[in-house]
């Protein structure tokens, strides 16, 4: 993979943690395909980006933001424009980390006119079976 197409992906990964810090639901479900299919943690299902920015809007009135991950992502290129990305999620509740929160996302990213955005988006958990 091209050092561009990751720093690419990377950057947009970089415009989702702080649209989301930033309250911002329009931004933040820009960043995503209009079609894209979108799983939280607890299972919902959000189908294109009007919903994500929906959901976002009410979600981003609570005090939690995305920290920052110690852990580098994984990005494997799947085809010239679609990339698979996991990555560590982390998350504090008015400025207190939250281990309760750590999660393990998964996403899909594909190059589009505008450039790389999300097509789908899958939150789970980190627990113990």
């Amino acid at each position: 993979m091209s050092t561009k197409i990751r720093e690419e992906i990377t950057r947009l990964m970089q415009r989702m943690t702080d649209t989301w810090n930033a309250g911002d639901a329009a931004g933040y479900a820009a960043l995503f395909t209009p079609d894209a299919d979108y799983i939280t943690f607890f299972g919902l299902h959000l189908k294109g980006r009007q919903a994500i920015e929906e959901t976002h809007r009410a979600l981003f009135r609570t005090p939690i933001k995305l920290d920052e991950s110690d852990t580098e992502p994984s990005v494997r290129l799947l085809s010239d424009d679609v990339a698979l990305v996991i990555t560590a999620g982390a998350s504090s509740v008015d400025g207190v980390p939250d281990p309760a929160r750590d999660s393990v996302i998964t996403l899909t990213a594909v190059r589009a006119e505008e450039g790389w955005r999300f097509a789908s988006f899958q939150n789970t958990r980190v627990g113990r079976p």
